[in-house]
């Protein structure tokens, strides 16, 4: 599998700076989950009831394996009409990534939004000791730059 983690510089810190705003602070801890057996229509309909674009998939130990998302999904839709297959059991196992990036809940949170930028995701799962602890989107990114209106990017 390939989890592969990003950890940000670790600049020191002054006072009222922007260099003390890390992902933990801005990160989602209250994740909703997927499993592996699950079914991939049991996913999206969570998808649409919960109203999110994705969301990561972990084990019984809550190790992340994989992400699952709205573009697996369709994938998923286009392969099964193609094929005329049923979708009730397609797992996602089967149709999640599991070349999964993930970056360090210390990251300074701007440095973040260049991982954003530079990887084209929507999210970024956070693990500490091999367990997912949180997940930051980029509306977390923009609630944080938000808060710092007015203040010096320094």
């Amino acid at each position: 599998m390939g989890i592969k983690s990003y950890i940000g510089r670790r600049a020191k810190p002054t006072k009222g700076s922007s260099e003390n705003i890390k992902v933990s602070d801005y990160m989602s801890t209250n994740l909703v989950t997927f499993r592996p057996d699950q079914s991939v229509m049991e996913v999206m309909n969570t998808l649409i009831k919960k109203k999110i674009s994705g969301g990561p998939v972990v084990n019984e130990k809550n190790e992340l394996i994989g992400i699952i998302s709205e573009g697996d999904c369709m994938k998923q839709i286009s392969n099964s009409r193609y094929y005329n297959q049923p979708m009730e059991d397609v797992k996602v196992e089967d149709h999640m990534a599991t070349e999964v990036e993930t970056i360090d809940g210390e990251m300074n949170v701007f440095d973040a939004a260049d991982r954003f930028l530079s990887s084209r995701r929507r999210r970024f799962p956070i693990v500490n000791d091999g367990k997912l602890v949180g997940l930051i989107s980029q509306k977390d990114v923009l609630k944080a730059a938000l808060q710092l209106k007015g203040h010096s990017w320094k």
